[in-house]
């Protein structure tokens, strides 16, 4: 009796590295990038605890429309619960929608990373929430809040890519606005975006960005990506066609981290088709046993 050739191998093969490699996203606006949470904790159910409940509802409802917006809260009851203050921002270039659902995410998010913190902060790729027991709306500070730099661009950038950079950093310093891009659209190795926070007037946000381009210049040297964080403004830079981006502003950490990840899915590959043949091989050899009884 003529045996049919056995595919299901070889499905489940292809299946699986489908599967992989579809599994494998691109940067999103939600990708966590800091948080930071205040040591000073409040006691469950007090009335502080209903101030910054209330706060925090007033973001959600207020990012349906807006961009930005600053608050003040003394929850239900003014005359005894101690105030809240908080704002949120959206990136710029974001739909209503996604700055919708990224703020959204944040507000998921901030009460587990920072259970009980009577101040905290959380930045994601597209947006931020922060809120504290004592005003801080309109105050410079220009603190190093995160600082990262990607590999080397010596074989990813070609000859000009230093002088793209600088232009690019360039770019942003003397830009105008809160949100502020470079580099792109002009078919250059090099984009760049920044962005103040909203209660800033144009001096103070250039001098902030300043700053964190200036940083961006001096720690990442000939660094394929860099991003700089300070507590009112931030500034990053990345080599076009480097990242799995989801699109031209967003991007996946440093290539070597992507390299490491490549060798990891290959290996499981490797492994699963090593097992799924020697399956297959105990399976034809068990059959031409039986056969050989008959």
């Amino acid at each position: 009796m003529k045996m049919k050739p056995n595919f299901t191998p070889l499905l489940l093969l292809l299946l699986l590295f489908f599967l992989l490699f579809n599994t494998t996203t691109p940067s999103s606006i939600t990708d966590f990038v800091y948080a930071g949470c205040s040591p000073l904790k409040y006691t469950p159910g007090t009335p502080y605890q209903a101030s910054v409940n209330s706060l925090l509802t007033s973001i959600a409802n207020s990012a349906i429309i807006l961009p930005y917006n600053q608050f003040t809260s003394t929850g239900p009851m003014p005359s005894s619960a101690p105030s809240s203050f908080g704002v949120y921002q959206c990136r710029g270039d974001l739909s209503v929608s996604d700055c919708q659902s990224c703020i959204q995410s944040s507000l998921t998010q901030i009460g587990s990373l920072c259970p009980f913190a009577v101040g905290a902060s959380l930045q994601l790729l597209g947006c931020f929430i922060r809120y504290d027991n004592s005003s801080f709306v309109g105050a410079q500070d220009k603190g190093l809040v995160l600082k990262r730099c990607g590999g080397s661009v010596a074989n990813n950038g070609g000859g000009d890519y230093g002088a793209q950079r600088e232009g690019v950093l360039t770019g942003i310093v003397s830009g105008t606005g809160t949100y502020r891009v470079a580099g792109r659209g002009g078919g250059g190795a090099v984009q760049g975006e920044a962005q103040c926070e909203g209660d800033m007037d144009a001096k103070t946000c250039g001098d902030c960005l300043g700053d964190a381009v200036g940083t961006l210049r001096s720690a990442c040297g000939d660094a394929v990506s860099g991003e700089v964080y300070l507590v009112k403004c931030y500034a990053r830079y990345w080599a076009t066609g480097a990242y799995a981006r989801s699109d031209a502003h967003d991007y996946s950490p440093s290539s070597d981290v992507a390299s490491k990840t490549w060798a990891i899915v290959l290996g499981i590959i490797a492994g699963v088709a090593l097992i799924i043949v020697f399956l297959s091989f105990l399976r034809q050899a068990c059959c031409s046993h039986g056969h050989g009884k008959m």
